[in-house]
């Protein structure tokens, strides 16, 4: 007889019992937030029960009995934004239950930009040693205008940290290792897989307080106490909260991870390449792994190849690249199939983030799901850390100095929310405006084009670039005294 207890959150105990070829007979217990597999073998051969098979017929069942928990916290979304807000809530007491609709946290995806915001808030967090000695700072970007052939060199920031003497600047970060890092922070069984959420409800209890029903896409139901949407930019809570939809931006991009079986020899330092509509450019993550990435106006042909790893690459290599330096072209040629992908560049309209509905009673938003952002100034994995910090902060602060037990949740998600969202409508405002004076506008009037390239060669890098510059050295500041109990009644 063999044994082993995966970590899947499954509160209920039953117990399923499965025949399977040769003589084996599989027998699974859900109990107590686990699936316990047993198999009883009468031949040779083995065949343990396959984990998706547990949960389709545990998910079943669920929806047969029309299943209903409760929680004090949920977020939705295991992402970033997701997994760093339940790391803050953690340590200032708060537990949390997060949703994530895939079976596992997604490994998927490239490298991301961490500028000193980010830096200051993943040390609030308690996670920035563990990938600083591991990632070095870049210092210089090189930015090559393709039509001139002119090429500028610029410094990247770095300044000392006064309060630990580290030294802070711009790292790069592959998403998987962030995730990672973060995910190690919290109780294994914090994360429940293959939970996708469809609609929401409030509700109203016998005693007078409010609670938020979610309803999962497999029949069941959790009660929560408070609700953050950390689900992405096409968040079901953003929907349900009644903020506008992202808009598409006119332009898209290709993402690649290229591997070299030997040292690439590039220095390290960030590339880019500015054309007529098009931005591109690489950044090496270490000795034989380097990121990189093409912006360029849409075109209706996207839909067709951006489901196809090999369409893509070749339609950036052989098509949208073809004429681009040889540097450029080899770190292409090196992509891993696996970490590549194309899409659409949206983002939420400013005057929405700040004005628009990001509160509601004991629900908010989050990450993509509040502020949605073109990549172009790197700040959208930024600007959720700092959300994560800034809404553990604000729920503690209210905890502690809460006169109502039922209205100091609220009290605390306004107050997130107003710290928050005239920051988050100027970064989404500056990440657009860059993008689109990178790209030379990508309108189809040429004047507007000359003048936004005009603009871009004199005037963005002088003067506009320093800014925002400034803007990125912002600390969010720490979390403030832990609490000492979990949520009281809303």
């Amino acid at each position: 007889m063999t044994s082993s207890t995966p970590h899947y959150l499954c509160p209920v105990s039953t117990l399923f019992h499965l025949p399977c070829k040769g003589g084996i007979y599989n027998y699974i217990r859900i109990k107590e937030n686990h699936v316990e597999t047993t198999t009883l073998k009468d031949t040779k051969e083995q065949k343990p029960v396959k984990k998706r098979l547990v949960l389709r017929l545990f998910q079943a069942k669920k929806q047969k009995m029309g299943m209903v928990e409760n929680e004090e916290i949920v977020i939705v979304g295991g992402g970033i934004a997701g997994l760093a807000t339940a790391v803050a809530l953690k340590r200032v007491g708060f537990q949390a239950r997060v949703l994530e609709r895939h079976h596992e946290l997604r490994a998927g995806g490239t490298a991301i930009s961490l500028a000193p915001n980010a830096w200051f808030a993943l040390r609030a967090l308690g996670v920035d040693r563990k990938l600083t000695s591991t990632h070095q700072i870049f210092t210089k970007v090189v930015v090559t205008n393709l039509e001139t052939g002119d090429t500028q060199a610029m410094a990247m920031p770095m300044k000392k940290d006064s309060f630990r003497g580290d030294d802070i600047g711009v790292r790069y970060v592959q998403r998987k290792t962030l995730l990672k890092a973060l995910a190690e922070e919290l109780p294994p069984d914090t994360i429940r897989f293959s939970s996708k959420l469809i609609s929401i409800k409030n509700e109203t209890l016998r005693d007078s307080s409010k609670v938020t029903a979610l309803h999962l896409d497999d029949g069941s139901i959790i009660k929560a106490k408070v609700v953050i949407g950390c689900d992405g930019v096409h968040s079901t809570v953003a929907q349900w909260l009644g903020l506008s939809q992202p808009l598409n931006s006119g332009r898209s991009a290709a993402y690649g991870l290229s591997v070299f079986s030997e040292d690439h020899g590039f220095e390290m330092q960030v590339r880019q390449y500015l054309g007529d509509s098009i931005r591109a450019g690489f950044i090496p993550l270490n000795s034989k792994e380097v990121y990189w990435f093409f912006f360029h106006k849409s075109s209706s042909f996207e839909q067709e190849i951006s489901m196809s790893p090999e369409l893509i690459l070749k339609e950036v290599t052989d098509n949208l690249a073809k004429d681009f330096p040889s540097d450029f072209l080899t770190v292409a040629k090196h992509t891993d199939l696996s970490n590549l992908a194309w899409g659409p560049l949206r983002f939420r309209a400013p005057w929405n983030v700040a004005f628009g509905r990001t509160q509601n009673g004991n629900v908010t938003v989050a990450g993509d799901a509040m502020h949605p952002m073109t990549p172009d100034i790197g700040q959208g994995a930024c600007s959720a850390l700092e959300d994560a910090v800034v809404l553990a902060r604000c729920l503690n602060q209210a905890h502690t100095t809460a006169t109502d037990n039922r209205q100091w949740v609220e009290n605390g998600l306004k107050r997130y929310v107003n710290e928050r969202r005239w920051r988050v409508a100027g970064v989404v405002a500056g990440a657009w405006l860059s993008g689109t004076v990178h790209q030379g506008g990508c309108g189809d009037q040429q004047w507007w084009s000359r003048a936004t390239r005009w603009f871009r060669d004199r005037c963005l890098y002088k003067f506009v670039l320093p800014k925002l510059v400034d803007f990125v050295w912002t600390d969010c500041g720490d979390l403030g005294s832990p609490v000492t109990q979990g949520v009281k009644s809303t």
